[in-house]
Formats: C-alpha cells, sequence, structure tokens
C-alpha cells in the first residue's frame, strides 16, 4: 500500500481537525473560536515541518511538481479553475444576507395597561374581577352561553378541546394560544383574558414587539357580557381556576 505524502498528511489532518472543532464539539464553537485553533493547528503543524530540510522539501513537492511540471498541465488547469470559484462560494456563504427570518423574541404575558377603552367606554383593569363569577344564580347559564359563543367563533384556531389544535392553528405563527396549557390561562387574571379577548393582536403594546398575533379585537363582535362568559367557560372546560389579585 502506497504511503501517503506529507504534504497529503498534513491536509488531511487539517481536515480532520476543522471538522471535530466545528460539528464534534457541542453545544458548538463559535466560528472566530474554530477558525484561532485551526490557525494555530496550521502553525504547529508547518513549524513541525520546517524542522527538517528533508520534511519541508517532501512537503513541498507536490506544489512545486504542480506547478512546473509539463505533464501536470491538466491538473494544473483543474485546480487553478476550481480554486477561485471555492473561494468565491466561501466569500458569498459568509457575505450573503440569509432568506431565514431572524427569530422573534417574544413576550407571551405582556404587562397588561391599567385602562382600556371597551366601546367608547374606558374599563379600570387594575383590581378588575369578572362580574358573571359571582352570579350563581345564572352562572350554569352564563357557561352554556359561554360555550356556544366559543365554539361559534373561537375553536376554529384555539381548537375543539381548547388545546391550540383547531384546523386553522397550523396557519399562523405564533401559534393560537393552549388554554389546557397550566402556563396559560391558569397564570392569569380573568380581567387579563378580557384585555386580550376584546384587543387582540392588535392591542398588544409596543414594548412586547415583535408580534404577528392573528387574534382578533373581539369587542367589534362581541359584547363585554359575552366576552366574561367565554371567559367562564373556557376555565369550566379546562378545569383551571383563574388567578386572583390577592
Amino acid at each position: 500500500m502506497r504511503q501517503l505524502s506529507i504534504f497529503s498528511r498534513a491536509m488531511l489532518l487539517v481536515a480532520v481537525c476543522y471538522v471535530g472543532l466545528a460539528y464534534g464539539i457541542r453545544p458548538p464553537l463559535p466560528a472566530s473560536i474554530v477558525y484561532l485553533y485551526m490557525g494555530l493547528i496550521i502553525i504547529g503543524i508547518l513549524s513541525q515541518i520546517g524542522v527538517e530540510d528533508e520534511k519541508l522539501k517532501e512537503f513541498t513537492r507536490p506544489i512545486r511538481e504542480l506547478l512546473v511540471d509539463e505533464d501536470k498541465a491538466r491538473r494544473r488547469l483543474v485546480v487553478f479553475t476550481l480554486l477561485p470559484l471555492i473561494v468565491a462560494f466561501a466569500v458569498f456563504s459568509n457575505t450573503s444576507v440569509s432568506s431565514v427570518p431572524p427569530a422573534e423574541l417574544r413576550t407571551i404575558h405582556p404587562a397588561p395597561p391599567r385602562t382600556i377603552q371597551f366601546r367608547g367606554r374606558d374599563i379600570d383593569l387594575a383590581g378588575l374581577e369578572n362580574p358573571l363569577r359571582h352570579d350563581e344564580q345564572n352562572y350554569d347559564r352564563h357557561v352554556q352561553v359561554g360555550r356556544a359563543t366559543y365554539y361559534q367563533n373561537c375553536h376554529f384556531c384555539h381548537g375543539d378541546d381548547l388545546d391550540g389544535d383547531g384546523m386553522f392553528a397550523h396557519a399562523f405563527n405564533p401559534p393560537p394560544a393552549d388554554f389546557t396549557d397550566p402556563g396559560t390561562i391558569a397564570m392569569l387574571q380573568e380581567s387579563f383574558l378580557f384585555w386580550r379577548v376584546s384587543k387582540g393582536g392588535r392591542g398588544l403594546p409596543a414594548v412586547s414587539a415583535p408580534w404577528s398575533s392573528a387574534m382578533p379585537a373581539w369587542e367589534e363582535m362581541l359584547t363585554e357580557e359575552e366576552i366574561w362568559q367565554v371567559i367562564l367557560f373556557m376555565y369550566e372546560a379546562t378545569d383551571q381556576v383563574p388567578r386572583t389579585w390577592e
């Protein structure tokens, strides 16, 4: 079996080191660190080769032959054609703008405003509770009306089981909220839900940008009582308890 030349062994060692540094370490190293280490590795290899004149001569022999030998003319043409193309591709890959959109850092539950306007009337959200929750005589009726309102308007996105897996859910980014998740409505006051349902994605504060919520402003289609009824139903259907102001 023919032994690899010093030049081939050096190139193979450089390639193995690069693959190991760039792809074999988790979490991955920053590109600047990989290039720094590769520079040190190449300097180390050249230092080892340059210690002896014979090694250095053997290392440079393939390069000299490629540049001056007549029988290497075809190989020389291939190398000097491919080399600029490889360099150009590397430069283009590192300088071109990616078509992948940047990640959006979202505040899932932004702080609500102190007051909102609902159909021209000011509503103070601080300390606000669902006025229908303590109507024991009509509580079940409110829940049933809220159920009907939910399935007429909301289940298309938030799902039949309120799990955020409605028929239109997969068309949205971010996806509709999963109300069965203990990290959603169970962590929130009902006044927060009233604000979010009534104002929708368009009513989110600027400090919470970027937002791409497709939630409509339901105050344009539902009455105040209907929104409170839907909120009652959401907690009943998911067996969650709203967070209280205490």
